[in-house]
């Protein structure tokens, strides 16, 4: 006699079963704080100083533009800031595998600290000095591209091996609340406080977070590590070109980003295509909104070995999403796929973050954070270049969609041709395998007890 009540198939079960994991499988996972105080330092110390550099960065260009009334003036800002970046990022690198890193962190985090003093002071100042900001960015620069390397070398030895792409997420997390508090607060300051006041607390984030790094423990350096040199550098060159699974992160990111970065068209977009200047603001959180969203509900990303392909189609939802975005009827069309950007950024960057920080060996790690930290900053300079250029000789929505398109067709063919990027596997690739070996053995890169 047949039941009297349904019974489910096997497959009814499993469906139901993976429907009652999802919130589970979206969770940020948040195992890295549980287990390694190291982390949570760096974790709270990367948010003060990205909330802090987020007030000034809308502090030191209005400066500048009220001092001088000229937009070229604040443009050059970029240009004293991006030498300092190139040449010190590298050298950082090298720096960073010689070196203990937490005490460059504290001398360099310290370096910052005084020379924020420095903007804050000449704020006060009847005649605040345009030079005295450019010499002191410069050297602001420098710090933070000797610095910065350092900082990204150390994520791979404060947690275990298998929980890197959940302390990537983190790390986002933490830069995002930053990028989206440190902005409205640096406006709010600027508009009624004063600049003095957005530096000041510039200044306040840096003497934290510099705190923060100096009851981290030692890392000294380890004992392959070579000196800091030109050769160093270019072994450190040879070693990320030579490694195409590697240098897929780079070029994937660089190929993206020149393509559809749209950011500096958002003045024109809003006011003369979307006829809504009132708006300007929100296209610029838009992405950020996205980021946000990903990094919170990307507990999945620790289960995708896939890495290669999770960059590849990431990248390549962003430079779609941009597309759509550029032809958007209405601003909050626009908003919606401008979120969904930011999101498949963000998710590109977590697997990329995680291939570097399971693959990269610990001699190696600071000279590749440095060309990391080129990488990903030559190819939105040179994305914005684009998109004003051909906009300027076409039109704001064409520069938009075609950059999407060719976002799209660029990082496809970049797969094609980085065969080995796009069928990289964590769980087979030769790198990845001597590295989790490595962790396994009590090799120097895990959390303290």
């Amino acid at each position: 006699m047949p039941p009297s009540f349904p019974v489910s198939s096997p497959d009814e079960v499993r469906t139901r079963g993976r429907l009652r994991d999802l919130p589970a499988r979206l969770r940020l996972d948040l195992s890295p704080l549980r287990s390694s105080r190291d982390f949570r330092l760096l974790l709270a110390a990367g948010t003060v100083f990205y909330l802090g550099q987020m007030v000034s960065y809308v502090a030191l260009p209005y400066q500048i533009y009220l001092l001088t009334g000229s937009n070229l003036a604040v443009g050059a800002m970029g240009a004293v800031e991006l030498v300092p970046l190139i040449v010190f990022g590298l050298y950082g690198g090298a720096l960073a595998d010689h070196v203990d890193r937490r005490r460059l962190l504290v001398i360099t985090g310290a370096a910052q600290a005084v020379l924020t003093a420095g903007l804050l002071w000449n704020a006060t100042l009847d005649r605040p000095q345009v030079w005295v900001i450019y010499v002191i960015g410069g050297f602001l620069s420098t710090a933070y591209a000797l610095q910065r390397p350092s900082r990204d070398a150390l994520l791979p030895r404060v947690v275990r091996h298998d929980q890197l792409p959940a302390a990537v997420a983190l790390s986002s997390l933490s830069m995002q609340v930053g990028m989206l508090l440190g902005p409205a607060l640096g406006g709010v300051l600027v508009a009624t406080a004063g600049i003095g006041w957005a530096y000041g607390v510039d200044v306040l984030g840096l003497v934290i977070a510099t705190l923060l790094f100096a009851r981290l423990r030692a890392y000294p350096p380890n004992e392959r590590a070579e000196s800091p040199s030109v050769a160093a550098i270019g072994a450190g060159l040879r070693y990320a070109v030579g490694r195409r699974d590697l240098l897929g992160t780079y070029v994937v990111d660089m190929v993206g980003m020149f393509m559809a970065m749209p950011i500096v068209l958002f003045p024109a977009f809003a006011t003369e295509v979307l006829d809504e200047p009132t708006t300007l603001g929100l296209l610029y959180t838009a992405e950020a909104v996205g980021s946000l969203v990903a990094t919170t509900t990307s507990g999945w990303t620790s289960r995708v070995h896939s890495h290669g392909r999770a960059v590849v189609l990431a990248t390549m939802v962003w430079g779609a999403a941009i597309a759509v975005a550029g032809l958007a009827p209405s601003v909050w069309f626009a908003l919606v796929f401008l979120a969904v950007a930011g999101g498949a950024d963000m998710i590109s960057g977590i697997f990329r973050s995680t291939v570097w920080n399971q693959t990269i060996p610990d001699e190696m790690r600071g000279r590749l954070a440095g060309i990391e930290m080129l990488s990903y900053s030559v190819g939105p300079l040179g994305g914005q270049a684009r998109s004003g250029l051909v906009a300027d000789l076409t039109s704001v929505r064409t520069s938009i969609v075609s950059g999407g398109i060719l976002c799209v067709i660029g990082v496809a063919a970049t797969s094609v041709w980085l065969k080995e990027f796009w069928r990289y596997d964590a769980r087979t690739d030769e790198h990845a395998v001597r590295e989790r070996a490595l962790r396994s053995d009590g090799a120097p890169a895990g959390p303290e007890p």
